[in-house]
């Protein structure tokens, strides 16, 4: 495929801020783009360029006559009074069947497509909204930090969709988990410029720590000749017989450049002062009921959770997480039932409003000043500063001068360094660059506290939680696996079968009269998901096997050291093992049916 968008000579500047200078670059149909880059560098704004909603100072982006563009709105397109399949209909001149086809692969089916927007969760509106951009019949999508405001559940549905998408995409995002599963090549967007790798994000970090070795090489081999020839000059300089060959060995040095190095991708690395490490209770949950007067959002929630373990509240979006932490803060009054916090244990709570009581007073560093815990260092203090981007002269601006984003980075930086026992964190992510948010979780998988937290982005969530609270159908229970089992859990429960019919209340799918060319076409793309399918239960049974395996024979050594915590762990494996078996064997089997059809 030829080029669809061609970004040319492109400047643009907020200021004396320069976003970019003379970047150019050209995108393919064919490019699956994972776009990244430091926060403020540019990404969200090379976006809003290409799509004509922010203009350029100069340059110029040029779309083939090819292109058919769409983007996820952040505004809802819909009436809350609109029903799913009426709205979908309306705002995109489709057919019924053909609506309710790809809202099935947003698993919106049946009585679903009846219902009105209004009622739905916040997830499921966004999959409305999403349903609706790729209904256009888009070839290049962009898609702006979508693990923002998607849930893991349509993050997922979204990535199965994305890995079976003809066209190309832009996506935007610093959760690397994403990008992984879906790009296949990185755009960098950094210091003015931007380059585009034919490779993932993880093959382009690794290759941009083997530029930034090579170029550091590089700079102590011209030191060291550079010093070399200086002895040279320095001895001989004042000799009639040497001066001719000292400004010669001058020259040289002159020549001799070094190559500047960029901040590496990971250079990042965030230090949360140490608290006092105890053990007991840190929450006590009984009975506990939450949500607002008149809507009860969960109810006969029992909990008991011990200290320094780092919980993350993982759910559908409009499920409750931000009401049981907003609860839990204190922030929310509870409707019925008690939760009790362990003996001198105060919780700090972060959200993204809470820096609206910021004193306008206060510079960066002032601010810091004050919430840090007595003890904490300057440096401390201007070391956490510089892991949230506020390095060097910037902690002397004011408070009143930074954005909403660099204000949420402020109060989380703040709340690090207060040395607090325990953390209620909301989406602590939103706002922060690739590498911050990296550097974050290496940081608090390391935190010797408390830790409650929601989040949307699985590498976060995957280096730091320990335990898993899951927020689902009104009630809010211990998930008995860890995080990786828990996402696996969720991906079986997403795959799709296109060929299981659409369920268009009331009418029958005109998709059913294709032809037989089209039938055939579609058994052997189906044939290809199994076959994938298959190979994924294959190496899920072994490495659950593994796992079993080894948790019998280290007890069979020593089987005094066998616990509740180990029982309870292989129930889990044991489970997941005859659930993956089960999924095995029926797509092995319908691959048997599929293969006679052929």
């Amino acid at each position: 495929m030829g080029t669809v968008l061609h970004i040319n000579d492109l400047d643009k500047r907020y200021g004396p801020q320069v976003i970019f200078e003379k970047a150019s670059v050209a995108i393919g149909l064919e490019h699956k783009i994972g776009v990244i880059g430091r926060n403020g560098a540019g990404k969200s704004t090379l976006c809003k360029i290409i799509l004509g909603e922010e203009e350029a100072d100069h340059g110029q982006v040029v779309e083939s006559s090819e292109l058919r563009l769409s983007y996820l709105e952040q505004h809802d397109p819909f009436q809350p009074d609109e029903s799913v399949l009426g709205f979908l209909m309306r705002y995109t001149g489709k057919e019924d069947w053909q609506c309710g086809k790809l809202a099935g692969r947003f698993q919106m089916k049946g009585k679903m497509l009846e219902q009105t927007i209004g009622s739905l969760s916040g997830g499921f509106q966004t999959r409305v909204k999403l349903t609706a951009m790729l209904l256009r019949d888009p070839n290049f999508l962009i898609l702006d930090e979508p693990s923002n405001y998607l849930d893991l559940k349509t993050l997922i549905l979204l990535e199965n969709f994305l890995r079976d998408f003809n066209g190309g995409f832009m996506i935007v995002s610093h959760d690397r988990e994403f990008l992984k599963r879906t790009c296949q090549c990185t755009m960098e967007v950094e210091r003015g410029g931007i380059s585009l790798y034919p490779g993932s994000v993880e093959e382009f970090l690794e290759y941009q720590e083997q530029q930034h070795e090579l170029a550091e090489r590089h700079n102590e081999n011209v030191e060291a000749e550079q010093k070399r020839l200086q002895r040279f000059v320095d001895r001989f300089r004042a000799k009639a017989t040497k001066a001719a060959q000292a400004k010669s060995k001058m020259k040289q040095i002159e020549r001799l450049e070094k190559i500047e190095i960029a901040h590496p991708i990971r250079s990042v690395r965030i230090r949360i002062p140490k608290v006092e490490v105890k053990g007991g209770v840190a929450l006590n949950v009984k009975d506990l009921a939450i949500g607002y007067p008149g809507t009860t959002v969960a109810d006969d929630v029992h909990l008991d959770i011990d200290r320094g373990r780092r919980v993350a509240i993982l759910g559908d979006n409009g499920e409750g997480k931000t009401t049981f932490l907003r609860t839990i803060a204190n922030e929310l009054p509870k409707l019925a039932g008690e939760f009790k916090w362990g003996h001198g244990l105060k919780p700090a709570y972060y959200a993204q409003h809470v820096y609206a009581s910021m004193n306008p007073e206060d510079d960066i560093e002032s601010y810091l000043i004050k919430r840090a815990a007595p003890g904490v260092t300057k440096q401390e203090i201007l070391n956490m500063a510089g892991s949230f981007l506020f390095g060097g002269d910037i902690v002397k601006k004011n408070v009143t001068v930074l954005s909403g984003g660099e204000r949420a980075r402020l109060c989380l930086a703040g709340l690090l360094l207060s040395k607090n026992p325990v953390l209620l964190l909301d989406e602590p992510t939103n706002h922060l660059d690739f590498d911050t948010v990296e550097a974050l979780g290496y940081a608090l998988s390391d935190y010797t506290g408390t830790i409650f937290f929601t989040s949307h982005d699985r590498t976060f969530v995957s280096l730091v939680a320990d335990q898993i609270l899951e927020v689902k159908d009104r009630k809010i229970r211990l998930y008995p696996g860890n995080y990786e089992s828990y996402v696996f859990a969720l991906e079986e429960m997403c795959r799709e079968d296109e060929t299981n019919g659409v369920a268009v209340p009331g009418k029958e799918a005109k998709g059913d009269k294709r032809n037989d060319y089209q039938k055939q076409k579609e058994r052997k793309s189906r044939l290809r998901k199994l076959k994938n399918q298959v190979k994924e239960f294959d190496e899920r049974m072994t490495l659950l096997g593994i796992e079993k395996d080894g948790i019998l024979k280290h007890f069979e050594k020593n089987p005094t050291a066998y616990s509740q915590q180990h029982t309870l762990r292989l129930n889990v494996l044991e489970t997941d093992l005859a659930e993956t078996e089960a999924k095995w064997l029926q797509a092995t089997e319908e691959i048997e049916g599929l293969e006679a059809e052929l």
